[in-house]
C-alpha cells in the first residue's frame, strides 16, 4: 500500500499542493490569489510554503512588478510526483474501508 506523506498531509498544505497540481508545468499563482482561494492569513500560508519549498514540493519566485513585491508559487515535478503518491495512498484507504 503507498503511504502518506507527513509534509503534504497537514490540511493547509494539502489544500496548497492541491491547487498548484491543477496548474500546467510552466505555470505558477500569486501569493495573494492562493491566501485568498484558501481563507487564510499571510503568516500561516508563508508558513506553509516554506516548509513545502524546504521539502523540495515547491518554486516560490519574488519578483518586482511594477516597482512591488510580487511572490509566485509553482508546484515542481518531485512536488507533482509526491501529492499523486499521497492521493493514491489515500484512495487506497478509501477503498479498503
Amino acid at each position: 500500500m503507498a503511504e502518506l506523506n507527513e509534509t503534504i498531509h497537514q490540511p493547509v498544505r494539502l489544500r496548497i499542493m492541491a491547487v498548484l497540481v491543477t496548474l500546467k508545468v510552466d505555470e505558477e499563482v500569486d501569493f495573494t490569489y492562493l491566501r485568498d482561494l484558501l481563507e487564510v492569513t499571510d503568516g500561516n500560508l508563508g508558513a506553509h510554503l516554506r516548509k513545502l519549498e524546504e521539502s523540495g514540493f515547491i518554486t516560490i519566485n519574488k519578483l518586482f512588478v511594477d516597482r512591488k513585491p510580487r511572490t509566485f508559487i509553482s508546484a515542481n515535478q518531485e512536488g507533482r510526483k509526491v501529492f499523486a503518491e499521497h492521493v493514491a495512498a489515500l484512495e487506497s484507504i478509501l477503498k479498503n474501508k
